[in-house]
């Protein structure tokens, strides 16, 4: 059985962790999104990646803690099986495609982590139990979450969660900022895949340009950031989707991006 299933439809690829219903992210899971993500990035006709998990239980407990000592066996170190998550997860943020991560249930650990490494988040609105507990495992996490998570919701959110071991749900995530919408259960995929098709709609060259300045725009200097924007408006200049975008103005109609692409 597959840690991961992949499905990709009208130009947004769907990546859901499988293992309900907890959908542990396994050494197997890691191993397969480092394959899979980079395929996915190359892949033209891929403009949208959605995060998600099997069933409607549980988005992810994050990793598999009985594995955590046949991953240091199988990599060498501990070093290099979290090297590898952060990895993975640096892939996601900065693949120059749109990623959206869904979170109902447990978003635990690495199910808070890799989500805060996508561009939007959309919570369940009710279940939904969010946090960074390593703190009651005495030890504190180690996929880049104490790193993102306050960038996002600001540092005396940050160190709430993380020092209390506090898990929030959907609503209170909205209201900080964590993620961008909050949904019934029963109809979150549904939104994901209808945003992903949304953003896949968008000129694909203008939306890498986009992430390309705004992500990690914590970690660089205002020049950089925008040296990084003007960058972003030579690669679009006079482009076949700006030209369209310009004609369909003048129309008075939608435009129709990344055609023959």
């Amino acid at each position: 059985m597959s840690a991961l299933l992949v499905s990709i439809t009208n130009n947004v690829a769907t990546l859901t962790i499988n293992d309900a219903p907890y959908n542990r992210m396994t050494l197997e899971y890691m191993d397969e999104l480092e394959r899979v993500v980079p395929e996915l990035g190359k892949d033209e006709s891929v403009r949208a990646i959605v995060f998600t998990g099997e069933g409607s239980e549980h988005f992810s407990v994050g990793m598999n803690l009985k594995q955590f000592a046949e991953g240091i066996e199988r990599k060498g170190s501990m070093d290099a099986v979290l090297d590898q998550r952060l990895r993975v997860l640096n892939l996601i943020e900065n693949l120059g495609k749109p990623s959206i991560a869904t979170l109902f249930g447990y978003c635990l650990g690495g199910g808070l982590e890799l989500p805060l490494a996508c561009h939007f988040r959309l919570a369940a609105d009710t279940g939904a139990k969010i946090g960074l507990p390593e703190m009651d495992l005495g030890t504190v996490p180690a996929w880049g979450g104490s790193a993102r998570l306050p960038r996002v919701v600001g540092r005396e959110i940050a160190l709430d969660m993380i020092l209390r071991g506090r898990t929030i749900d959907g609503e209170e995530a909205h209201k900080h900022g964590l993620v961008t919408e909050i949904w019934p259960l029963a109809e979150l995929k549904h939104r994901a895949q209808a945003l992903g098709e949304e953003l896949a709609k968008q000129p694909r060259l203008a939306v890498k340009g986009v992430l390309d300045t705004v992500v990690g725009f914590e970690s660089k200097g205002l020049q950089e950031s925008i040296a990084d924007e003007r960058a972003a408006v030579h690669l679009t200049r006079d482009t076949p989707d700006s030209r369209e975008g310009m004609q369909a103005f003048i129309e008075k109609r939608e435009p129709v991006f990344n055609r023959g692409q």
